[in-house]
């Protein structure tokens, strides 16, 4: 069986090694020194936060007034890719574009004067052209109708001529032009299209790299960053805007459209990565994980800025690609506003490594490849020769499952915490948004430990706003309640398996301890990482009778928002056996946290998607999130085990 393992044609491997960081870093250092120039059109996006508690009626229409407590004003638009760079430290930028001779424009000159850029090729228009501007007004934290300025404009054909001859201009001192096309009502008339063309076809001008919304096709001598939705469109697929492209289709137009201008072509697919194809081929960067609520207006602006301050650093594509990505990831993140991306945040999400691992394996179990026989996916090939020698476990739902429907229990106790007082009063709407909120929150973070979770929602609490500030708990509050909550379900399970009520077989998942002690016979280092606190976890570890199989230790959670469990283990492992040591070393766990961290240290994982409430089978959501972290093999419980030990080197009678 060992040897049909080992020769087992898996898929291949399509993902990348995240980028160090110390290529990062140096990439990001350079960006003092270099020169780019924005080409577009710039926008404005304003925010009016309007608090009804002091409206009053207007004496001449009768009508109850807004009154806006709070306003604010950031760059949209090429304005943001302008911002983005700015943060991240590029030294020279330069806006070419167009603004209205009216309030906005001032506003978007004031802005990015003071982010240091040159707006000297920033052209006041007086005629038939107000500055693209989007007000969004804001009633209790909800975004109300939008109120747009600019969508009447048409530019002049002498305007279109005199932002030419000044792009033009910028080219000898420049090491990177990027064009932003945003809306059919901007600067890109079939007059600067056709310039604009012209100016990129000469010989020794510096990368122009297009993201156009209208205008792809035109701008055939540019580098192209683009979504996968319009790049399937332009090689011919019929895809609606929303429609998801597969993996297939996304490199099979970055291959196409880099054949058709011999330019580097950047396909970005939300939290899918980014496909590259240039003259080395295609190459995939997977998505970068974010937990909790993101906010993903702006990512393509935030990618473009990433990739082309790669590309102005000297970076190739790929990597300037990975930028792109680190860049969009911390963006989104940031929650009603126009977000950009410091070279700190970057560097700290990059440093963490958490990537999307094989998305459309992960949500299309017909794509599954089982070893022959079996009910084990192999996700990624076995490595010849593996054989363990030190095996991670995580506790609940892995080996235990004397917390299950611990997720019935945070749910509720999350949407009463951000409801408060209103929790029996609140309308049918902001009850299911608060529900929404929270049960997308608990499925992501499924493994984080509860502290983080509470945390998290702490956030939410204030962000819902129901919930007065003097009477909102912090983290440690919080878990207290849902704690105190969970711990009378364990404590009735635990009675009843003290009584003989029940069995430890009924409160394990189906031949987890058996397998357990195969492996021990087997000579393999056993350490138990949980999430749970750790006096928690070492109790129910005893009471289920297998604590002292896991000679290499049982870690709990600590009671603190910045060390977790699995991560300090795994480092301990790393540090006491050295890098040799991934070689020898497996992680077995149904959360993703255990799977991914795993998985980064290069060591094999093995995933168990358990339904917890049978205690044997295969949960589908769980595959799916375990794929997604790193796992390079999947199967629903132990009850193969005589088939899964080979596959791990372990060979005992």
């Amino acid at each position: 069986m060992g040897d049909a393992v080992m020769g087992y044609a898996a898929p291949p491997l399509t993902d990348v090694v995240p980028l160090l960081a110390d290529t990062i870093e140096a990439a990001l250092e350079r960006l003092r020194d270099v020169r780019i120039a924005v080409v577009g059109d710039f926008c404005l996006d304003i925010y009016w936060f309007v608090d009804p508690s002091r409206s009053e009626t207007s004496l001449e229409t009768g009508l109850a007034t807004q009154p806006v407590r709070e306003q604010r004003y950031s760059l949209g638009g090429a304005g943001n890719v302008v911002a983005n760079l700015a943060a991240m430290g590029c030294g020279n930028l330069a806006a070419v574009g167009v603004v209205g001779d009216d309030p906005w424009g001032r506003e978007m000159a004031r802005l990015l004067d003071g982010l240091g850029v040159d707006t000297g090729d920033l052209l006041v228009e007086a005629n038939d052209w107000a500055t693209l501007a989007y007000t969004k007004p804001h009633m209790r934290k909800d975004e109300t109708n939008r109120i747009d300025f600019g969508n009447f404009n048409r530019l002049p054909a002498a305007t279109a001529e005199r932002l030419l001859v000044r792009i033009e201009q910028r080219i000898p001192q420049t090491d990177v032009i990027i064009v932003n096309q945003q809306v059919v009502q901007g600067v890109h008339s079939p007059e600067l299209r056709t310039g604009l063309q012209m100016l990129m076809r000469r010989p020794q001008t510096p990368p122009f790299i297009v993201d156009s919304r209208h205008y792809s096709d035109v701008y055939t001598d540019a580098w192209l960053k683009i979504n996968d939705n319009e790049a399937a469109r332009l090689c011919g697929g019929a895809h609606e805007p929303d429609h998801p492209v597969l993996r297939e289709e996304a490199t099979d137009a970055a291959r196409r459209l880099f054949s058709r201008s011999n330019k580097p072509v950047f396909v970005t697919r939300g939290s899918r990565g980014i496909v590259v194809g240039d003259a080395s081929g295609c190459q995939e960067i997977p998505g970068v994980l974010v937990l909790g609520r993101v906010d993903t207006v702006g990512a393509g602006d935030s990618a473009l800025a990433g990739i082309a301050a790669g590309v102005a650093a000297g970076c190739d594509p790929t990597t300037a690609a990975r930028i792109g990505n680190l860049v969009a990831a911390v963006t989104i993140q940031k929650l009603r506003q126009t977000g950009t991306a410091t070279p700190d945040e970057i560097l700290s999400i990059g440093r963490q490594g958490n990537y999307i691992y094989r998305p459309e394996l992960a949500e299309d179990a017909r794509a599954a490849r089982f070893l022959p026989e079996t009910d084990i996916e192999i996700v990624t090939n076995v490595p010849p020769g593996l054989r363990i020698r030190h095996a991670l476990f995580d506790h609940d739902g892995t080996i235990s499952v004397l917390r299950q429907g611990w997720e019935t229990v945070m749910e509720p106790m999350m949407v009463r915490a951000i409801l408060g007082q209103r929790y029996g009063s609140a309308d049918e709407a902001l009850y299911q948004r608060v529900v929404a909120a929270v049960r997308q929150y608990v499925d992501q973070s499924t493994g984080v430990r509860t502290l983080v979770q509470m945390q998290e929602l702490v956030e939410m609490v204030h962000d819902f706003g129901c919930v007065p500030d003097r009477d909102i708990l912090d983290a440690h509050g919080y878990k207290a309640i849902y704690n105190d909550a969970l711990m009378g379900r364990v404590r009735s399970r635990l009675a009843k398996l003290n009584c003989g009520e029940l069995a430890v077989s009924d409160f394990t998942i189906k031949n987890a301890v058996p397998f357990l002690e195969r492996l021990r016979a087997a000579g393999v280092r056993m350490i138990l990482a949980s999430g749970t606190d750790q006096q928690d976890v070492i109790a129910e570890a005893e009471a289920l009778g297998y604590a002292h199989l896991f000679e290499g230790g049982i870690y709990g959670a600590v009671d603190a928002i910045g060390k977790d469990a699995k991560r300090l283990v795994l480092e301990r492992i790393m540090t006491d056996l050295g890098t040799a040591a991934t070689r020898e070393l497996v992680a077995f766990g149904d959360g993703p946290v255990e799977i991914r961290e795993t998985h980064k240290c290069g060591a094999f994982t093995v995933g168990i998607a358990s339904d917890e409430i049978r205690r044997f089978g295969l949960s589908t959501e769980k595959r799916s999130r375990l794929i997604k972290a790193g796992a390079d093999v999947i199967v629903p419980d132990f009850a193969q085990m005589e088939h899964l030990l080979p596959v791990l080197g372990c060979y005992v009678s």
